[in-house]
């Protein structure tokens, strides 16, 4: 199969001519979503070939017991299933009583799929003889609505080119659908009712076990040339499906077309028993506005976020394109709006993984969010996890840990952990680390201290309890260790003395002892609120601060580096380099066994914790480090090349920061690990926007300041971009012989560029 058949353009991904072999890709790379819910691209008309049929609401699971072959104390009870949720995209098609299905028509040419990011919309072209011989031109557009979060819209256009046709539209919904991903087959969905009033249809179903009422909803109407055709459809349905049929004779070279309004009105956001009364409700505003206005309104909400989320690039293509996928998915996947959703890392194109949180959000995701939206949306993203620290502190319980611990979980949707790989949901609690580092980041970002007496500090609380129990002293090295882990690099597990672990550990203890401090000097109510409710004594901050002030970290003395894991010397050190190309992706050639004794490292681990805490290394250490474990990082995970970019970029190695950028930015248009057909990476996406902004602009915020030491690959001619600091914007553009910024604000800002300082004033072009 051709991995790089998706053409480069600006601004859209544009595939030509028809694969079957590529279906299951394509739909995973032009899904769509506007946040409240999302779709693979799949036809809206019959496909009988290799398909991935997925169409997804936001905030709604299902609790999949857990299947293991051996039970052990502290499992999950279940995981939770990003449920496929009823379908109503569909439109079946016939041509003289001939269904229209690519995967069985004579011939299909001139096919062409745009996915257009500017614009926010989908749209497909061909020409196909069927089995009868009847040649037709078709062409479909889609977008799911940004204003209207409940609605989704398709223009579906079908020409006989060869003769006269009765043709037939029959839009449809579906709630007789199964999830890709699920442990024991089970049926997820229990549809309640099926019922239609004119050209308007609905089914209400609920989730089974978690109760989630929905309500699936189409209305239609079908046009000639243009001019919209008066008919009483007919209607059929049966106990998941209901149906409209538009029959109509067509003459050769006339436009038959039919304009679908669908969607989901769901009771997390309306009373359960008045979701029709919503869905007739948001119908009546998308068929008022018209399929015309409705694509106007996209086009105009998706040129508001461009003109604060773009990066431009000049003189690469590929480069381009590559970042813009990346900004237009986190937009499609989040919107801030909602405090109880979060970023999953498959988005709305696939069910991998399940759940709807990891530390994706807080490591990757938060910086994102923080400079190219309002800074209340990357509050918002920290709020969540406040409201989930009881079930954090149950998660620790459950575990052993006593006295209001907290063990944020590996995989959530409600708080509660749903991961059901023991090495990673016992042993991966570095987790819980970025979680404290998301409310430090916000802090140094936005300068908004008001999260951390509101809400932070006891979720720092409950962190700091967690690491000071999670260590024990080691009698023979005399130091605090944290053994049986597994660190960022997952391709060792239940190892001992993990440096990023043990480091993340210490300065979380550190960094709340120093805020427990700032809080009790500065807002007294606030401290008095929350030391009676965790009953915080100065006793215990004196235990927190023994185990961090004697971590252990293992160091080797002969390569003068820390070392990954206690162990990680052990092993037969053979480069990447030196292995054999046959033998990659690793996690699909070789047994665990043997991915867990070799010394190949499938992300960044110890180096996370050099780009995390930077400013705590010298460059010559970071360099040190780099030269030593990246030679032995494979990056099979999605969050790999974005840290050694950024990396490599600091470390003025423009030509391995462009390679990994490229990696990152078209880790799914090239499908470099050979899944994409499962879903995108959605969380890592915004580990590309930082491989820009942090690693070629060099953004950073150092003593309070803006901070720009901006670089540039050799590739490009130059490149530029926004970001929202403290309710000031500034437009960074870099080219091969100078920076220039510019202010949109009410007063000057002082930034350093360089280790220089420089005030820039509004709407004044600053160049250096």
């Amino acid at each position: 199969m051709n991995l790089d058949y998706i053409i480069p353009n600006n601004w859209s991904i544009i595939e030509e001519g028809f694969n079957p072999d590529q279906v299951k890709a394509s739909e995973s790379l032009f899904s769509i979503g506007n946040g409240a819910m999302g779709q693979r691209a799949n036809f809206e008309e019959k496909y009988s070939g290799p398909t991935f049929q997925g169409s997804y609401i936001a905030g709604v699971y299902y609790p999949d017991k857990t299947r293991v072959g051996w039970w052990k104390n502290g499992y999950p009870e279940y995981f939770a299933k990003v449920l496929n949720a009823p379908n109503w995209i569909g439109i079946n098609v016939t041509v003289n009583n001939e269904e229209l299905d690519l995967y069985t028509c004579k011939a299909v040419k001139n096919f062409r799929r745009e996915l257009n990011m500017q614009e926010g919309w989908l749209s497909r072209s061909f020409v196909a003889t069927l089995q009868n011989d009847i040649e037709v031109e078709v062409q479909t557009t889609r977008f799911l609505s940004l204003d209207l979060d409940e609605v989704g819209a398709i223009d579906f256009k079908i020409t006989p080119l060869n003769s006269d046709a009765e043709i037939t539209f029959q839009p449809y919904l579906d709630s007789g659908i199964t999830n890709e991903d699920t442990n024991w087959d089970d049926k997820f969905w229990d549809t309640l009712n099926v019922s239609h009033e004119n050209n308007q249809a609905f089914i209400q179903a609920k989730t089974m076990k978690t109760d989630f009422y929905t309500c699936t909803f189409m209305e239609s109407q079908v046009y000639i040339d243009g001019k919209s055709v008066v008919t009483e459809p007919a209607f059929s349905s049966d106990s998941n499906l209901a149906s409209f049929s538009y029959t109509y004779s067509v003459k050769q070279n006339e436009t038959y077309a039919i304009h679908k309004f669908g969607g989901y009105t769901v009771d997390r956001n309306h009373n359960k028993n008045e979701l029709i009364t919503a869905a007739k409700s948001s119908l009546s505003k998308a068929t008022t506005a018209g399929f015309v206005q409705l694509l106007e309104n996209q086009k105009q909400a998706w040129a508001k976020i461009w003109d604060m989320a773009d990066i431009t690039i000049e003189g690469d293509v590929k480069a381009q394109q590559g970042i813009r996928f990346n900004i237009f998915h986190l937009n499609q996947t989040y919107s801030g709006k909602d405090a109880t959703l979060n970023i999953g890392p498959k988005g709305f194109t696939g069910e991998k993984y399940g759940g709807s949180t990891y530390w994706d959000t807080e490591a990757y995701c938060i910086p994102f969010y923080m400079a190219t939206k309002d800074q209340e949306v990357a509050r918002n993203l920290l709020t969540y996890r406040y409201n989930h620290l009881e079930k954090a502190i149950e998660n620790a319980e459950k575990l052993g840990f006593k006295n209001g611990a907290a063990l944020y979980p590996m995989v959530t949707m409600n708080g509660e952990e749903c991961h059901n790989e023991w090495e990673i949901t016992f042993e991966e609690i570095h987790r819980n680390g970025a979680i404290a580092f998301a409310i430090f980041n916000y802090y140094r970002y936005t300068g908004d201290f008001s999260y951390i007496p509101e809400m932070g500090l006891e979720v720092l609380i409950g962190i700091a309890r967690f690491w000071h129990q999670r260590a024990n002293f080691s009698g023979q090295k005399n130091k605090y260790v944290i053994l049986g882990v597994t660190g960022p690099n997952e391709y060792e597990n239940n190892i001992n003395n993990n440096w990023y672990t043990n480091y993340i550990a210490k300065w979380c203890i550190d960094y709340t002892v120093e805020t427990i401090q700032k809080v009790k000097e500065g807002y007294g109510d606030d401290y008095k609120r929350i030391a009676g409710k965790t009953k915080i004594s100065h006793e215990e901050l004196a235990q927190w601060k023994k185990v961090a002030d004697n971590m252990y970290f293992p160091y080797s003395e002969e390569k003068n580096v820390y070392l990954q894991q206690d162990g990680f010397l052990d092993k037969e050190l053979i480069t990447v380099a030196d292995l054999d190309k046959s033998q990659r992706p690793i996690n699909q050639k070789w047994s665990w066994d043997r991915i867990l004794r070799s010394p190949y490292i499938k992300q960044a681990d110890l180096l996370q914790g050099m780009y995390f805490f930077e400013d705590k290394f010298t460059t010559e250490e970071l360099e040190r480090h780099f030269d030593f474990y990246e030679p032995f990082t494979v990056h099979e995970s999605s969050l790999s090349p974005c840290v050694h970019s950024i990396q490599a970029a600091k470390l003025d190695r423009m030509e391995q920061a462009y390679t990994f950028y490229l990696r990152t930015s078209r880790l799914d248009l090239d499908d470099y690990n050979h899944e994409v057909h499962e879903g995108l990476h959605i969380t890592s996406m915004a580990g590309t926007w930082m491989s820009i902004v942090e690693g070629f602009g060099g953004m950073r915020v150092k003593n309070d300041t803006l901070s720009f030491e901006p670089k540039i690959p050799e590739q490009w001619k130059g490149y530029s971009f926004k970001v929202n600091f403290r309710h000031q914007i500034i437009t960074v553009t870099v080219n091969q012989n100078e920076t220039q910024f510019k202010l949109e604000g009410d007063k000057d800002l002082t930034i350093s560029v360089d280790g220089k300082a420089v005030t820039i004033s509004p709407n004044l072009l600053v160049t250096i």
